[in-house]
């Protein structure tokens, strides 16, 4: 402890000067005054107020103890694990991490199933075996622990679909969504476009919380994406773990929305760690190694959407059909009137406020006229569409995915495409913004 030791004998230091100063001033005090200089003063040593000095340093003084738990022993008894859980939460918040440390080995012994006791017991073990574990950290170990059982006690519905999701097409085998209020991600399996719930995990988020808008806002994105590779554990350092899933973050509509920043994974953690904490990465969605390496079979490359929302609900397919149909059916009318040249029919899908490519909507709709005025026949296909409610936009905002195959008398176009739609002043659903992926 240098810096002790140095502020120790400067005090000694300070003292010696003022006593110095106050005891020898009427004979040390005429010798310098020269010329103009005042008179010297003597001071009373009886005058003199010095502060008390702390004590001297102890050297290697010892580390704060660790925190002490009874040893556990089976008494025979049944537990509510999910009960306990929650007291070895009150009892992190209070600071007790011997007594949270017992719950939580009495929890393990007896409900070895109840998967949000096991990280946690381990993270609070090594992190009591170094001493006395810091308050901040028995806080992010609570806020970790209410999380995680949350995520338990709110699993979905049997048989409930993700609100973000109206329609998926069978080229979309799987989905993954995060819901990253409750650190929770799920996988589900697409078959003839019904969801079937395959796993779930915890999976942490960025330490700013959802909702990213810059570069090194530590935040994790709002909205849909898609996997664009796989990053081999031998190719990245430790911090990620066994392995990550890269995102196309920033999407179409991020880039639209000026966000700025790149690299947004799904990633594993450090091998000597169980998991993050709920918010502590720089943006990406953390998880164990096993859970990571979980997702392989779910993932197609370029195809899996992966959906981040922190507004998620579970709703049942039947109260998703009245918005999938009419939304299904206006996308099909705005097809229908551009296969028919109906230009003036078809423009009126798009909202005032509508741009694409650097034009706006009256520059838009003076290009389709000219361009649709030098055409005997259009034929405009739609295949693969994906209806969704899009996350995060603050007002309601649908988006529509598809492929598009354009054939006229004079060009012919394939291509995927994205359309946003949100309504009017009227309450009318109108195409917003286009993107050609």
């Amino acid at each position: 402890m240098p810096g002790r030791y140095t502020l120790w004998i400067a005090s000694l230091s300070a003292l010696a000067a003022v006593c110095f100063t106050a005891l020898g001033a009427s004979v040390l005090l005429p010798q310098l005054a020269q010329n103009d200089a005042p008179p010297p003063v003597s001071v009373p040593i009886a005058q003199l107020t010095v502060a008390a000095l702390p004590p001297p340093p102890v050297p290697n003084a010892a580390r704060p103890a660790a925190p002490q738990r009874v040893a556990w022993k089976d008494d025979g008894q049944p537990i509510d694990a999910e009960w306990a859980f929650g007291e070895v939460i009150k009892r992190l918040e209070a600071g007790q991490a011997g007594e949270a440390l017992s719950l939580l080995q009495e929890i393990t012994h007896k409900q070895p199933g109840f998967i949000p006791a096991r990280p946690l017991h381990r993270q609070l073990l090594a992190a009591s075996e170094k001493g006395a574990p810091e308050p901040k950290r028995l806080a992010e170990l609570a806020e970790e622990a209410r999380i995680r059982l949350d995520s338990e006690k709110a699993m979905p519905p049997e048989g409930s679909v993700p609100n973000a999701v109206l329609q998926l097409p069978d080229s979309h085998k799987h989905l993954l969504v995060t819901d990253l209020q409750r650190a929770r991600l799920y996988v589900f399996e697409n078959s003839g476009g019904k969801l079937k719930l395959m796993r779930h995990h915890y999976a942490a988020m960025g330490k700013n919380g959802a909702g990213k808008e810059a570069r090194g806002d530590n935040r994790t994105p709002i909205g849909i994406y898609h996997i664009t590779r796989w990053l081999k554990d031998e190719s990245l350092p430790e911090l990620y773990g066994a392995g990550a899933w890269p995102t196309n973050y920033p999407n179409p509509w991020d880039s639209f929305k000026r966000r700025t920043g790149h690299g947004i994974w799904l990633h594993g953690v450090p091998r000597d760690t169980e998991s993050r904490a709920p918010r502590s990465s720089e943006g990406c969605v953390t998880m164990a190694n096993d859970d990571l390496l979980s997702l392989s079979p779910y993932i197609d490359l370029g195809d899996t959407p992966v959906v981040l929302s922190n507004e998620l609900e579970w709703v049942t397919p039947e109260a998703q059909q009245k918005d999938r149909e009419e939304f299904a059916a206006r996308v099909e009318s705005w097809r229908a009137r551009w296969s028919a040249r109906d230009t003036e029919g078809y423009l009126a899908f798009y909202g005032p406020e509508f741009t694409v490519s650097g034009m706006n909507l009256k520059q838009f709709s003076e290009h389709k006229k000219r361009v649709n005025a030098g055409k005997k026949s259009i034929d405009v296909k739609l295949s693969n569409i994906s209806l969704y409610r899009y996350p995060g936009a603050g007002t309601p905002l649908l988006l529509a995915e598809f492929e598009m195959d354009y054939r006229s008398d004079n060009f012919n176009q394939r291509s995927r495409k994205q359309q946003f739609w949100k309504q009017d002043g009227e309450g009318v659903w109108k195409i917003f913004r286009e993107e050609n992926l």
